[in-house]
């Protein structure tokens, strides 16, 4: 099980990652927004497998009508997914959203 914690350990990790506001929950930047709170217990990440990773685990990866019109970004219950799992979508989220400067 993930925490909220875990996300900003890694998310820090990573270089030229900064954390600030975005809608009043925590978020992580690289050269776009990478990560961010979505509501307690659940972080969004972008991903170029969301259908995929919702159709095998629904109950860990979902999205809301909100996210329809961003096809990367998919939410994940943080407290259904382990730490080594996590850390690979927010590299891959990371990559997506693009080196900082």
């Amino acid at each position: 099980m993930a925490t909220e914690e875990d996300v900003r350990g890694i998310c820090l990790g990573l270089p030229g990652v900064t954390e600030r506001s975005s809608w009043g929950q925590p978020a992580w930047f690289a050269k776009t927004l990478m990560a961010r709170i979505w509501e307690e217990g659940v972080v969004t990440v972008k991903t170029g497998e969301r259908e995929a990773l919702a159709a095998m685990d629904p109950d860990k990866f979902y999205w809301t009508p909100h996210h329809d019109g961003s096809p990367n970004l998919i939410l994940i219950r943080l407290d259904k997914i382990d730490v080594d799992e996590l850390t690979g979508l927010l590299q891959e989220s990371y990559r997506i959203a693009g080196t900082p400067k």
